[in-house]
């Protein structure tokens, strides 16, 4: 069967029998790969346990699918296109025969660093070319590959090295963001002094900046890959062996590493790229995120380059040097397909239209969305704008667990509606539910879990199932449970309405905030505090801190700046707290549950409909809170 669905109609049926019969349809789609052995049974599960497996017994190389399958029809098409930070600096352009060749070249550095099958390697590097070439290598070798986000702190990258256990860590000497050059190399040497597994580390040469190198543990990239031989045979992996390992914020304790295997993974975001971008061969393909996030995993790496696609990189920010920098990529590499985040859109409209209008456009077909709901406002601009009002908007909703899309219109061929996820690809089967797991029918609004498995869906938290089982399958028997709101309308289009748990998603990131209030609470006039989101023009959401001090602590500037930069210091920059007002006390319940519905209503300055406060344990706190809002 073909991968690509062409009319309502055929998405109707497809999207039937992949309900009736799952693993009849998704065999037929997964013969569309290259494996080297086929699977024994599409499908085994259990949620209870929970236990997934997809395309059990087969083998297969991942890379194959990405690189080799294609050399002979398409080696000299362009596989990545590189656009660097500075405008005036030269793109890079890697035909699928050059990626092979530099995937290749690096496996076999990796194998001589005494990397094997197995092995977990972090990644902490800029958006450049051999960060696509490293997770691609790594998977060569059967290496799982752990990339870390390169605005994390160190302290947050010991948490996930020391996690996975990883061996080796690949990165860059710095990098460039805008009109930043940050350093890399820095934030990794102070981390590996905490990460006993560490034995190797490689260093790409970007910014020329001065670095530290320590005998017998560092080496140049450039170095390990001299005289390196060009071939590299690719392991045979098991469909349900471990890809990568990629953490996520929880809503309480440490992050989450969420296991993806090969198989089923491969085979759902190749699928679901195809369906839902509509991407025909000739096409430049450009998603604008970060590989350290799922979205570049799935939708910059494995999806496109499984499909055979032209995929761009970009290493700046969408600012620099100025607000049309998106728009001057779009028309200078002829993009056809354009997904980025709600956050980007709403900073971009902002801007002059002139900024906008200056460059041809009219080569884009598709735009999409990514990371949370897209507001009405963000929609029409970017639809009036961008789309000219004749590109479909695909509003994609999926999480770092999901490995893929699951709800989303398909570029011009299901119906889209503003605000609106739309439809479920097929083979996602999700449900709304109240709150005592009752399941809602027709239109209706509820909490969205998925009572059915698909093939990119994450096996496991690693190291850890028990916590994987308690935090998806334990709220609600025989369901996955996104922690997502949701309303569905009469014709069967999802709405996300946000999370219902402790996790907060601003500029698209998911932020949990026991992680970020644990932090808070170390410094050493602080007492407690609680971290809600609120809403934000450009960001979606920020970060609103209660904080209580010590008896006798002055509240300060310096102090709100300490408690930030220590933030900063344990998570990230981006976990930074918007607003931090200093409380007496905290509303809480009899049993000393802290009521963030309060304090969300209050940072949201909708204090009309508090409900009622005369059962909490200290009612008197929440007059004092609101007298003190930070406006």
């Amino acid at each position: 069967m073909s991968l690509q669905i062409k009319s309502f109609e055929e998405y109707r049926e497809q999207y039937k029998k992949s309900v009736e019969n799952p693993s009849e349809f998704w065999g037929k789609v997964a013969e569309n790969f290259v494996w080297k052995k086929k699977w024994n049974t599409v499908l085994e599960w259990d949620f209870d346990k929970p236990e997934i497996k997809w395309f059990d017994g087969a083998k297969l190389n991942i890379t194959e699918n990405c690189l080799d399958r294609h050399l002979e029809t398409r080696g000299d098409q362009t596989a990545i296109i590189w656009e660097a930070n500075d405008p005036s600096e030269a793109s890079v352009k890697l035909t699928y025969k050059e990626l092979h060749t530099k995937v290749c070249q690096f496996a076999n550095a990796l194998k001589k660093q005494g990397a094997k099958k197995g092995d977990r390697i972090c990644i902490y590097m800029p958006m450049v070319p051999e960060l696509a070439i490293a997770l691609l290598a790594c998977a060569r070798i059967g290496a799982i590959h752990s990339v870390v986000f390169a605005g994390f702190s160190a302290s947050a990258l010991v948490n996930r090295i020391n996690d996975a256990q990883c061996n080796i860590v690949l990165t860059s000497d710095g990098g460039y963001r805008g009109v930043k050059k940050f350093e890399v190399k820095s934030i990794v040497d102070e981390a590996l002094a905490e990460t006993p597994s560490v034995e190797k580390s490689i260093i790409l040469k970007r910014t020329g900046c001065v670095v530290t190198m320590q005998e017998g543990r560092d080496i140049w990239w450039h170095d390990a890959i001299a005289d390196m031989d060009t071939h590299c045979e690719a392991e045979e992996m098991d469909a349900e062996d471990m890809l990568f390992i990629l953490y996520t914020s929880g809503s309480t304790g440490k992050p989450k590493g969420m296991v993806h295997t090969c198989g089923g993974y491969m085979v759902y975001t190749a699928y679901s790229f195809q369906n839902v971008f509509q991407y025909e061969p000739n096409d430049i393909y450009w998603c604008t995120a970060d590989i350290g996030w799922i979205t570049g995993h799935s939708y910059i790496v494995y999806g496109p380059l499984a499909s055979g696609a032209t995929t761009v990189m970009f290493e700046g920010v969408p600012s620099y040097p100025d607000g049309g920098r998106f728009w001057e990529v779009v028309a200078k590499h002829k993009v056809n397909q354009f997904y980025t985040a709600p956050t980007a859109i709403r900073a971009l409209q902002k801007n002059p239209i002139e900024l906008v209008t200056k460059h041809d456009l009219s080569s884009l077909k598709t735009l999409g969305s990514v990371g949370e709901p897209i507001n009405e406002e963000a929609w029409n601009w970017y639809n009036e704008n961008i789309g000219k009002g004749n590109c479909p908007i695909v509003d994609t909703w999926w999480q770092t667990e999901t490995g893929g899309i699951m709800i989303s219109s398909l570029s011009g061929v299901t119906p889209q509606k503003a605000t609106f996820a739309s439809l479920p690809l097929p083979g996602i089967q999700p449900i709304l539910i109240t709150e005592k797991g009752e399941i809602l029918e027709g239109e209706t609004k509820g909490r969205l879990a998925i009572n059915h498995p698909w093939p990119s869906i994450a096996r496991t938290i690693y190291g850890d199932h028990k916590r994987y089982k308690e935090t998806y399958f334990s709220a609600f028997k025989g369901m996955y449970f996104t922690g997502d709101g949701a309303l569905r309308d009469a014709d069967g289009n999802y709405r996300i309405t946000g999370r219902v748990d402790d996790v907060i998603i601003v500029s698209g990131h998911n932020l949990g905030t026991a992680p970020i209030e644990n932090h808070i609470n170390e410094h050493e006039a602080v007492v407690e505090s609680a971290i809600v989101g609120f809403p934000h023009d450009i960001k979606g959401n920020a970060l609103y801190g209660y904080v209580i001090l010590h008896d006798g602590v002055a509240h300060s500037d310096t102090l709100r700046k300490e408690i930030n930069n220590q933030i900063a210091h344990s998570i990230g920059p981006i976990a930074k707290l918007d607003k931090i007002q200093f409380v007496s006390g905290l509303p809480k319940t009899r049993s000393g549950k802290i009521m963030r519905r309060i304090l969300r209503k209050i940072a949201s300055n909708d204090i009309d409909q508090l409900g009622d406060i005369s059962t909490l344990l200290n009612p008197e706190v929440v007059a004092e809170i609101i007298e003190g809002r930070i406006g």
